[in-house]
């Protein structure tokens, strides 16, 4: 890996929300901001992950991102955390390439912290998921090069983002086969019904 490069730790909760939120709505295409910090050692933190929305229309609507990012970086900023990415996950499974719309809002990030992320679902290792032990995430991260695009990261082989609990994928299966996931909350529901917590609190109970 070259000096200098940061490297990213997902951790579970966050990670587990991202796909959580990907399941509940498997025909659409839903995206999430990551929320953490950089730490002294070049490695940004990915504490938390709050779901955004699930229709191509709130997704691409530009005052409803404001409305939800001022809303998240308001109730973080008092916990010493902030946004440092995106998530993005395609309508269609097979498409695993950045849109247009989740670029120009990892864009926007940057703009803010440098070596801001973007993760895509992979979908395809999603289906594999239940079929083998592998611990690492089903994601893949995008960085911006020096000519200001988003590509995908990975040096020598080596993926820049882990997991910090190597267990992530199996506590991911048994909510799985739960349906933990339908309990999950975006912002979509929330403009919705005021009542649902875009936080989801009580996720994790």
């Amino acid at each position: 890996m070259a000096a200098g490069e940061s490297r990213y730790e997902l951790g579970q909760d966050a990670y587990i929300k991202l796909l959580l939120h990907t399941l509940r709505h498997p025909t659409s295409a839903v995206n999430s901001v990551l929320i953490g910090r950089l730490n002294d050692s070049n490695v940004v933190e990915i504490a938390d992950a709050v779901p955004l929305f699930h229709t191509v229309t709130s997704i691409s609507l530009l005052p409803s991102l404001e409305i939800a990012l001022l809303l998240i970086e308001e109730y973080y900023a008092n916990k010493g955390l902030s946004v440092v990415g995106y998530f993005h996950a395609n309508e269609r499974a097979e498409d695993v390439e950045l849109t247009g719309a989740a670029k120009n809002i990892g864009d926007q990030i940057y703009k803010y912290l440098p070596q801001a992320v973007i993760l895509l679902l992979d979908s395809r290792k999603l289906e594999f998921l239940t079929k083998g032990k592998d611990r690492s995430p089903i994601l893949q991260l995008y960085t911006r090069d020096s000519s200001r695009n988003w590509k995908l990261s990975e040096t020598d082989g080596k993926s820049r983002l882990t997991l910090k609990e190597p267990s992530a994928n199996a506590v991911l299966l048994d909510y799985i086969s739960t349906k933990k996931w339908e309990q999950i909350v975006d912002f979509d529901d929330h403009l919705d019904d005021i009542s649902k917590d875009w936080l989801n609190p009580g996720l994790f109970q």
